[in-house]
């Protein structure tokens, strides 16, 4: 009997990305909807995540936070989906998933709040220079349909969520290099019903919002 499979999200949310992984895979889940500020803060959550943060995915009695482990996780443990290059074949897979993961994530939010780094602070951090990330995650995605081989994967479906968001939310200035992968890696029938059922908790009010 398959292990059950529960996705802890809100659809305002990074959720929404393993949402799509989850769609991708294929396996039957169910959803809880947490709202900000009461449930995702409740005790029966916390003790899943003691962060208080969605999305997480409990799977038997295994749980996996944060979306690029989340991610990552499905993909080996449902390999029929084909999410993942074989073990030999993991480099690009590894190194962009958390690239965008760390210091990607981390310049654009350090922008969008208004802080940047000192000349003198540059070494010490994550990422170091905004536009440095910016353009070597687009030199990266021009080389090639895909981030990790010739086929999409569970870092292309990571990386274009991420890229996405911050495209459509102004992050990042559009160029051509972002705005075409994003387009290719979000064409597909599991990201069009991921979204359909977010969007549809949005319109019923289940979003947390007040």
């Amino acid at each position: 009997m398959a292990e059950a499979l529960t996705l802890y999200s809100n659809p305002m949310s990074r959720g929404r990305t393993a949402r799509w992984m989850l769609e991708e895979v294929g396996a039957p889940y169910d959803v809880e909807t947490l709202e900000f500020g009461t449930t995702i803060k409740a005790p029966a959550f916390l003790a899943i995540n003691p962060m208080g943060k969605v999305p997480a995915i409990s799977h038997g009695d295994r749980v996996v936070t944060e979306v690029a482990a989340i991610c990552a996780y499905l993909a080996d443990a449902f390999p029929e989906a084909g999410l993942a290059p074989p073990v030999n074949a993991r480099a690009d897979y590894y190194r962009w998933m958390f690239f965008t993961a760390g210091p990607l994530e981390a310049a654009m939010t350090n922008r969008v709040m208004g802080f940047a780094l000192a000349d003198e602070q540059r070494q010490g951090s994550g990422y170091g220079s905004y536009d440095v990330t910016v353009s070597t995650i687009a030199d990266a995605v021009a080389k090639s349909d895909f981030i990790a081989g010739d086929t999409f994967s569970a870092a292309d479906l990571f990386i274009g969520s991420m890229l996405e968001y911050a495209l459509n939310f102004e992050m990042i200035a559009p160029q051509p290099a972002l705005t075409d992968y994003v387009a290719r890696v979000t064409d597909r029938d599991g990201h069009k019903r991921a979204n359909d059922k977010d969007n549809a908790l949005m319109a019923a009010g289940e979003d947390g919002a007040a």
